[in-house]
């Protein structure tokens, strides 16, 4: 069995249980992947153009491998990779992550009304995808939602700064920068994550990692401010001096129960009324085989 390998998500969690020896103390044998999870490009630095639609995200990259022990993804997206054969999901915990539809504070769009037709920038196959679909149909019609792919979560952060597109989604990290540049937030569009071992991930193991990462989250509940400076390892140089990380909220918060079978059930056939996934990328694997 290969050790056990960690990165950070995007999120706390992952560097508060290293900074404090939480996954050793719990017994586990890991190596800490200091590089986070690719979340921009170098083109995150400055765009000056904005992109055709990149059919690329979060399901294509684990699909490739995503080198890591344990990946976490929308809760959209590691059901269906799950379902696909593409490493199980893990059912005793899920996130909750920040997110929402930002505009210039002095765009013509002040209303969601004004989001008719106006392509809002996402990540393909990724949690703002799935999401701005999920917020936006409660106050559209299905046929007045259009979306435009601008691949990486800083990427599209780049382009929404850089006056490239009218519109974007974004969570995390990104999340609070565009609040703190001034950015107008449309419509909130929280969204909940998932988790996937891989194949070569012990159940053991896992079990060692969660329980690291619920210590590292009690922290951060109690004092979030002592470990808000993670959020620069997270972010281009570019916005370091632009933003102030204290003011920050905690971001992604893991939730420790279980991922009912229901939810399960019920975002398969959400996706499915959206048809967005096409034959070859579907799998049928249910949630007895699915999810551990």
């Amino acid at each position: 069995m290969s050790r056990f390998r960690i990165q950070s998500h995007g999120r706390l969690q992952e560097w508060v249980a290293e900074e404090k020896d939480y996954f050793t103390r719990e017994g586990l044998e890991y190596e800490f992947l200091v590089k986070p999870i690719v979340t921009w490009s170098a083109d995150a630095e400055r765009v000056d153009s904005s992109p055709a639609d990149i059919q690329r995200g979060a399901f294509e990259s684990i699909e490739d491998g995503r080198g890591c022990s344990l990946s976490a993804a929308c809760h959209w997206t590691v059901n269906m990779a799950a379902s696909a054969g593409h490493g199980k999901m893990w059912g005793e915990a899920y996130s909750v992550s920040p997110s929402g539809i930002f505009v210039p504070q002095n765009s013509a769009m002040q209303r969601l009304d004004d989001l008719a037709d106006v392509p809002v920038t996402g990540g393909y196959h990724s949690g703002s995808h799935y999401s701005t679909l999920q917020g936006l149909e409660r106050f559209l019609r299905r046929d007045q939602i259009k979306l435009h792919f601008g691949g990486l979560l800083l990427d599209r952060l780049a382009l929404l700064v850089d006056g490239q597109v009218p519109a974007a989604s974004l969570f995390g990290a990104a999340f609070y920068v565009a609040e703190q540049l001034g950015f107008k937030k449309l419509l909130d569009t929280t969204f909940m994550i998932g988790h996937l071992v891989s194949e070569n991930a012990s159940r053991d193991d896992v079990d060692r990692y969660f329980k690291g990462l619920r210590r590292a989250q009690h922290d951060i509940d109690v004092e979030p401010e002592a470990y808000k400076h993670y959020f620069l390892r997270e972010l281009p140089e570019r916005y370091h001096s632009q933003i102030d990380v204290r003011r920050f909220g905690p971001g992604e918060r893991i939730v420790f129960e279980r991922y009912p079978q229901e939810v399960f059930e019920r975002t398969r056939r959400w996706i499915e009324s959206w048809n967005l996934f096409p034959p070859e990328q579907k799998g049928s694997a249910e949630y007895e085989i699915a999810v551990l």
